[in-house]
């Protein structure tokens, strides 16, 4: 006794919440409840063959857990990367700082040094201009 299913009709899809492939016009149907996600079934075994049915809803059902599978493990592999790209940042932003703390040493230990001999350039710099437009300006 093969029965009726609508399987693969578009009929009813978002309507049912995506259930539609589960109804058939003997034995088996959903309808949803107010106010919810879930989908209620009813069995009407007078009218259906049910073993269809049910190994169809078991085959669902082992996608659905391939799915959720799926979905763990690549969830797991995303946390482990963002783990990973954490403690990396976290070793970045120490080596920063630390080198930072070194360039401030490095500036307070030689940086008035630094700054007296670009003056001092700067003055024998405007000197010399100062000098050549005497010698050679009318």
């Amino acid at each position: 006794m093969a029965s009726n299913s609508h399987r693969g009709s578009s009929i009813g899809g978002s309507f049912y919440g995506g259930a539609a492939p589960y109804r058939s016009r003997e034995g088996l149907s959903t309808r949803t409840i107010a106010g919810s996600d879930e989908i209620q079934l009813r069995i009407d075994p007078m009218n259906a063959d049910l073993d269809d049915e049910i190994t169809g809803l078991r085959s669902h059902v082992r996608q659905l857990r391939n799915v959720a599978q799926d979905i763990h493990s690549e969830a797991t592999f995303q946390k482990d990367f963002l783990d990973q790209l954490q403690m990396t940042l976290i070793q970045a932003q120490a080596g920063v700082k630390n080198n930072m703390r070194r360039l401030n040493k490095s500036i307070v230990k030689h940086g008035s040094n630094h700054i007296v001999h670009v003056v001092l350039f700067a003055l024998l710099l405007f000197t010399v201009l100062y000098l050549w437009s005497k010698m050679f300006g009318r």
